[in-house]
């Protein structure tokens, strides 16, 4: 096995990419600072807008080399941001879609000068035209209604019938409340229902999953549990300690990385 796979570093990702192989990632996970001054008991989200887009095109450009040709990239932005970075990225890879993560959030005030923001953009980018992509494994099912309704004899053992249908461009996944059993002590903790959903399309089963801003290390986790590898990158070593502690404590009845192949 790899010194670098199937492991958490304490360090700056501009600094630890150097460490993982070129063309050995099948899929990165990308939840970088929005560039809104949130606090991760560092200064990392605190650049200005300037600032802000150079940081971005120089960890881009450090992570990108480490996908294979079959690789993505899923990116998670702010409005704020993503036309810019959007178009940084389509110089360097082919935009499939942009996602937007409604996040369920309850209609209670805020801004009277505007409309409430209440999704985050994400993009998928692709290096080639024969990107892997896995649609059977993140189809939605059809209610049984439905499937009643399609009871004439042209529909009678379709596969999209059966298997139930892509999921659309707009995802609506409840964000993480604090009295939510999967909450973590970390202020932009995405939902492991969103981040699996991204591994189980677009990284191969026993494939390397890199994520350069690990944060509460929701990616590590959903890499394991959907039978895949995980690396990556956290600058807080409070919150690399509470990585460490979510996938010592993973249920393993939920994952499967004791049936991994080794990164090789």
């Amino acid at each position: 096995m790899t010194d670098w796979c199937n492991r958490i570093f304490c360090e700056d990702a501009l600094l630890g990419l150097s460490r993982i192989p070129e063309a050995s990632i099948d899929l990165i996970i990308a939840d970088p600072p929005y560039g809104l001054g949130k606090d991760y008991g560092n200064d990392s989200d605190k650049l200005d807008a300037d600032a802000y887009l150079a940081w971005m095109e120089q960890w881009i450009d450090l992570a990108l080399p480490k996908l294979k040709s079959t690789g993505s990239l899923y990116i998670f932005l702010t409005w704020r941001y993503s036309p810019e970075i959007f178009v940084m990225l389509k110089k360097r890879m082919t935009m499939i879609n942009e996602i937007i993560w409604d996040r369920r959030v309850p209609s209670m005030g805020g801004s009277v000068r505007r409309f409430s923001s209440v999704h985050d953009t994400i993009g998928l980018f692709v290096k080639a035209k024969d990107y892997y992509f896995d649609l059977d494994a993140v189809r939605v099912p059809y209610d049984a209604q439905t499937k009643k309704a399609r009871s004439r004899s042209i529909f009678v053992g379709a596969k999209w019938l059966e298997m139930g249908y892509n999921p659309k461009d707009v995802w609506s996944v409840s964000r993480l409340h604090r009295e939510h059993r999967e909450r973590e002590d970390h202020p932009t903790q995405k939902p492991l229902e969103v981040v699996e959903r991204m591994i189980k399309a677009s990284c191969p089963p026993g494939g390397v999953v890199l994520d350069p801003f690990l944060g509460s290390g929701t990616t590590a986790v959903a890499a394991l549990r959907c039978g895949r590898q995980y690396t990556g990158f956290e600058l807080n070593a409070e919150y690399c300690a509470l990585i460490q502690e979510r996938l010592a404590t993973l249920d393993k009845g939920q994952a499967t990385h004791s049936t991994v192949a080794p990164c090789e």
